[in-house]
Order: C-alpha cells, then sequence, then structure tokens
C-alpha cells in the first residue's frame, strides 16, 4: 500500500515538471496552414512558349539530337493544350555501321527522324517545394502527357524513302520555377508511330523516345 502511494506521489511530481517546461505555442489557423501550401508560381491562363534540345538514345540503329518548339495554352492550373515542332536528324550508330559494314555487309531497312508535329494534353500531378540545403525553396511542378501527331521519317537505305507515319506521344516532365514567368523545362517522351516501309512494303511499329531539356516563359495570364 505505501509502495502504490509513493508510486503516485512519484507520478504527480514528473506530470508538474513536464507541465512547467512543456510550451504553448497555441492553435494552428487554417488560414497558416494555406501559407504554407500556398502556390507562388501560376499557370492559369497564361501561354507558355520554350524550347528544348534532347536526344533520342534508344533507336537500335541510330541515335538522334533534337530541337522542339513548344507552345501550351494553360486552360488551369492542372490543365493545359500544347502544341510541339520537333526536327532532327538519326545519325547512324555502331550497331548499324557494323552491319552495313565489309563483315556483315547486311542492308538494315531502318528508318530515321527528321521531324515532327504533336499536339497533346498535359496534366499536371503535383505542384511541390524542395529545400537547397536549408538556403532556397525550390518550386517545381510534374506532369504527364499524351496526344496526337506525325512524324517524317527516311530511310538509311540508299534509296532514302520517306515515311509520313501517325504518331501518339506520351511522356512526363517537371517545370522548375527561376521565377514567375521563367522556368527550366525537364521532359521524357515516347512518341510511338506506325509507318510504311517501301522497301519491304510492310508496315513497321517505331518508338522515338526522347530525353528533353530547355527553357520556357509564361506570358500573360492574370
Amino acid at each position: 500500500m505505501l509502495l502504490a502511494l509513493a508510486t503516485v506521489a512519484l507520478a504527480a511530481d514528473v506530470t508538474k515538471d513536464v507541465a512547467k517546461d512543456t510550451l504553448d505555442i497555441g492553435v494552428l489557423k487554417n488560414s497558416e496552414v494555406r501559407v504554407v501550401q500556398k502556390m507562388l508560381y501560376r499557370k492559369e491562363g497564361t501561354m507558355e512558349i520554350g524550347a528544348t534540345l534532347g536526344v533520342m538514345p534508344f533507336d537500335g540503329y541510330t541515335i538522334t539530337p533534337q530541337l522542339t518548339l513548344s507552345g501550351v495554352k494553360h486552360l488551369s492550373e492542372n490543365v493545359g493544350l500544347e502544341l510541339q515542332l520537333g526536327g532532327g536528324y538519326g545519325l547512324e550508330n555502331a550497331v548499324y555501321t557494323e552491319l552495313a559494314g565489309p563483315t556483315y555487309q547486311v542492308a538494315v531497312e531502318a528508318y530515321r527522324y527528321l521531324a515532327s508535329a504533336e499536339a497533346d494534353v498535359q496534366y499536371t500531378l503535383a505542384y511541390a517545394k524542395m529545400n537547397l540545403g536549408g538556403k532556397k525553396v525550390l518550386h517545381h511542378d510534374v506532369y504527364v502527357l499524351g496526344g496526337l501527331g506525325v512524324t517524317l521519317e527516311s530511310s538509311l537505305l540508299p534509296a532514302g524513302d520517306l515515311a509520313i507515319a501517325p504518331t501518339l506521344p506520351i511522356g512526363i516532365g517537371a517545370r522548375l520555377y527561376a521565377s514567375k514567368t521563367s522556368f527550366i523545362k525537364l521532359e521524357l517522351r515516347d512518341s510511338m508511330l506506325v509507318e510504311y516501309r517501301a522497301q519491304s512494303q510492310t508496315w513497321g511499329f517505331k518508338q522515338n523516345v526522347g530525353i528533353n531539356v530547355g527553357l520556357s516563359v509564361l506570358t500573360g495570364g492574370k
């Protein structure tokens, strides 16, 4: 019984000490939460104009440097409509050079990228902030895209046959904001196309997967 009373007394003393050392910071208001979550950079109603440089490194027979120009009309903070024009030139890679060389002398009916025009819908998945070493907060958003387009390619064979192929682009990208009107744009885009190959008189499926980085500016808006 004495042990139980001593335990209760000790617990009461500890509770008093904890209460004495506790700092009351008050109640966090909803308005204060919204300040933390507030979007500093907004896109609704703006026109995004940009250019990117990239490369298509995953084709079996070519590697392609690419330049793209794009315009995105942001209907809201989440939805945008994009028109993108691209150009480049598929260079023969080591695999194609070896197959076409004197050792194998194989004429591969491969096609090189020349140009494309694509229209797509972009949907922003998240707007986020990242603390860089406790000194700077990086604002960025992440988006996905899907659309329709057309691609112009030419055969690597001496005949150089052209193919105009219907294209289905899908991709994911990010905007890293430098200011309220400018940002760095990173994008991974897979343009899937079906093209008619004249030499074999067949239809072939191809994927032009591009990794791009560039700059964009926002104009108009509220």
